[in-house]
């Protein structure tokens, strides 16, 4: 045998640095030594998947030798039915992540530029990093909400491919209302795929979201990860043109998404009520944080999602902050550009997790401040 070389990725992989996305709470603990955490970090549901959706994964527990419906067949019909559309305008995928990428590989060749606000949900520039696009992006407003008008104006110069919005946005929680979001829409070039990540859409009241809109430039995409609580099965949904969707099919990993999780997600879309109990449970979340943070003397910004980031004032003190709470068992996030680094991003809890933060957090920021 010959002396071990190393053997090289091609070079735009050889290019991008060691990276991890998300360090999770797993590996949290492990490094910590904790034997449990208070997990508020991840935007999971503290309420859980439906009753309804346990019981049919469970029924079929022993059937978990078949493969899924490489079609999502029932599924896709089921979401036709809750979006007005039909089934040739719903694309099934392993969350909204693998959506992402199926985005990416479909509509930004490699060299490509694409457009995304730094700081916003990172998955998006892991693909367009992993498969040659080039990413650019712009800043926040100083108010931390997105800058449509940046992103049009930059849009114009660069002539992306895609641009990335998430609606309502992570990690920030605003929520742009829906004719900014048409003013970016009309606003980019005739070339440019608008990706719309909806994934918290469920916490959203009223006529606040764009109207269901289907068109070729137009790129929805929805989860059952969250108000649905099933993060951890792994499934969303994209609503495009049946071109679009066709686009997909020629590239997606046809066995890839999970059979329990096709059949949770349906029993799910069959007990509405629970989603709108959980969505009801975080809105009360919600203003819990809002009266800790007040209780602090410190501000915090309004969400339409199930977290609440909570300004500490400055990206040091935030970052100090989320260790003492990590080191104390509790895991939260805080964002990592400005103008948000000075907040701490924590979830909804339930009742008894909310108020076991606030202890937490009332002890370690007399502390710290």
């Amino acid at each position: 045998m010959t002396q071990n070389v190393e053997f090289l990725a091609a070079p735009h992989i050889e290019a991008i640095p060691p990276m991890t996305p998300f360090i999770g709470p797993e590996q949290l603990m492990r490094e910590g030594g904790h034997a449990e955490l208070l997990r508020l970090g991840a935007n999971e549901s503290a309420f859980g998947p439906s009753p309804r959706a346990v019981e049919a994964m469970s029924a079929e527990l022993p059937h978990i030798s078949w493969y899924g419906d490489p079609e999502s067949y029932d599924l896709r019909l089921a979401l036709a039915a809750r979006h007005g559309c039909g089934i040739e305008n719903i694309s099934v995928g392993s969350g909204i992540d693998d959506l992402m990428g199926l985005a990416v590989r479909a509509f930004a060749a490699p060299g490509a530029v694409t457009l995304t606000t730094r700081g916003t949900y990172p998955t998006f520039n892991y693909h367009v990093m992993g498969f040659g696009a080039k990413l650019a992006t712009v800043d926040y407003r100083h108010d931390g909400m997105l800058d449509v008008d940046a992103l049009i104006e930059t849009s114009k110069r660069l002539r992306p491919a895609i641009v990335y919005v998430a609606n309502p946005d992570n990690p920030s929680g605003t929520l742009l209302p829906k004719d900014e979001i048409v003013r970016l829409f009309e606003g980019l070039p005739a070339e440019t795929l608008l990706f719309l990540d909806e994934a918290y859409a469920d916490f959203v009241t009223g006529d606040l979201l764009i109207p269901e809109f289907i068109h070729g430039r137009l790129l929805r995409v929805r989860t059952f990860s969250k108000a649905f609580g099933m993060a951890g099965a792994r499934i969303g949904y994209a609503i495009a043109t049946p071109r679009n969707v066709t686009t997909f099919q020629k590239i997606r990993l046809h066995y890839g998404v999970n059979r329990n999780a096709q059949i949770g997600a349906l029993a799910s879309l069959q007990d509405p009520e629970f989603a709108q109990h959980v969505a009801a449970e975080t809105a009360r979340g919600r203003e819990d944080y809002y009266k800790l943070a007040s209780s602090l003397g410190r501000p915090y910004l309004e969400s339409c999602t199930n977290f609440v980031c909570i300004d500490f004032g400055a990206a040091e003190v935030a970052t100090q902050l989320m260790n003492a709470l990590l080191a104390h068992g509790v895991f939260v996030r805080k964002p990592a550009a400005p103008p948000l680094d000075r907040f701490v991003r924590v979830s909804v809890g339930t009742a008894a997790e909310r108020d076991e933060f606030a202890a937490r957090l009332r002890v370690l920021w007399r502390e710290i401040a």
